[in-house]
């Protein structure tokens, strides 16, 4: 996984971390939900690159 998508794939789920307290702040529910899925997105492709490392 290059640097350049490590910081990428963190700052997305900062993105979404931040999401999902200001939605939980103001009772924004959908606020939350794109926040959790931001983290989820973020994961996943996390994921997929330790898969490829894996495999160099």
């Amino acid at each position: 996984m290059s640097a350049g998508d490590k910081i990428k794939n963190a700052a997305e789920e900062l993105i979404g971390k931040g999401k999902e307290a200001v939605g939980n702040a103001t009772d924004n529910d959908k606020l939350v939900a794109e926040g959790k899925a931001d983290q989820a997105k973020a994961n996943v492709k996390k994921a997929g690159e330790n898969v490829k490392d894996a495999f160099k």
